[in-house]
């Protein structure tokens, strides 16, 4: 018998459940003999041999399609490299005793180069497994895919809060606050700030100032526009990344602490901007940071978003009784308009530890804006509603009944 086991790494998102009912569902229908197993807490879980029987769950799998952040539990945590005998010997004596022969890892950059480790460890030790990680990232920067599942959805969560954000601020610019600053996520990758765009129109801008990772902050340009578009529209929004860079590349706002991966943890972009704008300006601000706002807005998921995170699913789960190892499947965009995309074959050696950052031709001649080629790129992954269900006003947002093994 050849078991699987699924887990989940890193940051969450509004759909990543998802991908967990396509990898479910999927071995459901062509290997309905495995027993399927889920990991407490990602890779954590197997280490500790914490670990969901999902053959004694009772709810529907369904719940999966209706719930944001991650059902079974994720974390950050750097495997050692495959020469540490001891740890993979005793990683796969735990898989082994349930007979695991399939490992899926849903994560991102991190992530895959934990799957990768443990697809090279398996082969170095000859235990047999195949591991395949499954693409997940708000952050959308995992190369060989045309996007991530997960940011289509943030995408559609900041354009649309910023836009209303923006209303609020042009109701009252004139006797109150005209300047709003507001944090969002990536790190090294601006495409969150980037979708900030799609509030736009040709008719209306909501979005003045959109600070990408990728454009080192010109302080003295910066204050000049804001101080034409307060002159010129009433007020200014401004979407600032946490990764934001000043003029010598360094961090804008970074604090010492830092996960086991090295990542130092990044915020207070916002209400330094602010502090700047006011200083130089004298201008009444607000500033807010999106944070975990944003990452699990399954209220507003986007449509292709849920659907493409389903799709990897599924396709993982074909890759993996197929025999493939140390893979992942990536999204291939076929056509803009109309929209058309297809789930392809990446190599995780190719995709591990590697970054893709908004390209230049997508970003505008001021450093402040995004390209209508990159406006072409967004906007399709943010189409569609995906409601959850709704009770006494809210979402409900049911959890499966897990039990350990």
């Amino acid at each position: 018998m050849k078991n699987a086991i699924y887990a989940q790494s890193g940051g969450v998102t509004s759909v990543i459940n998802a991908s967990a009912y396509g990898v479910i569902s999927k071995l459901n229908e062509l290997a309905p003999r495995t027993r399927i197993y889920a990991a407490q807490n990602g890779i954590l879980g197997m280490i500790d041999n914490k670990i969901y029987d999902l053959s004694r769950t009772q709810k529907p799998l369904e719940l999966l399609l209706e719930s944001p952040a991650g059902m079974f539990g994720s974390c950050r945590f750097k495997l050692p490299e495959i020469d540490d005998t001891d740890f993979y010997e005793k990683l796969f004596k735990i898989l082994d005793k349930k007979s695991i022969r399939y490992f899926f890892y849903n994560g991102g950059n991190d992530s895959a180069d934990t799957c990768l480790k443990v697809s090279l460890a398996a082969k170095k030790f000859n235990y047999d497994l195949c591991a395949v990680a499954i693409p997940k990232t708000i952050d959308n920067d995992l190369v060989l895919t045309d996007n991530c599942p997960g940011f289509g959805s943030v995408a559609k969560y900041v354009a649309t809060s910023v836009k209303e954000a923006a209303l609020d601020l042009k109701s009252m610019c004139k006797t109150s606050t005209n300047t709003f600053v507001i944090e969002v996520m990536g790190r090294h990758a601006g495409w969150i700030a980037a979708s900030a765009e799609l509030a736009n129109s040709i008719e209306t801008t909501y979005v003045h100032k959109i600070l990408l990772p990728e454009v080192r902050l010109d302080e003295e340009k910066f204050l000049t526009g804001v101080e034409n578009d307060i002159s010129e529209h009433g007020f200014c929004v401004v979407v600032a990344s946490e990764g934001l860079k000043d003029k010598k590349g360094n961090f804008y706002s970074e604090s010492a602490v830092a996960d086991s991966f090295g990542h130092k943890q990044l915020g207070g972009v916002a209400p330094k901007i602010a502090e700047l704008i006011k200083r130089e300006l004298s201008v009444k601000y607000h500033w807010a940071v999106s944070d975990y706002l944003q990452r699990s807005a399954r209220h507003l998921t986007s449509g292709t978003d849920m659907k493409q995170a389903i799709a990897v699913g599924k396709v993982a789960v074909e890759f993996a009784l197929n025999g493939l190892s140390g893979v992942m499947p990536v999204i291939k965009r076929i056509s803009n308009d109309p929209y058309r995309w297809e789930v392809g074959e990446g190599a995780l050696s190719e995709i591990a530890n590697r970054e893709k950052k908004v390209p230049v031709e997508y970003i505008s001649n001021s450093g402040f804006g995004v390209r209508p080629e990159g406006k072409q790129y967004l906007l399709p992954l943010i189409q569609g509603e995906c409601f959850p269900k709704f009770a006494d006003g809210l979402p409900i947002y049911d959890q499966l009944d897990l039990h350990l093994a």
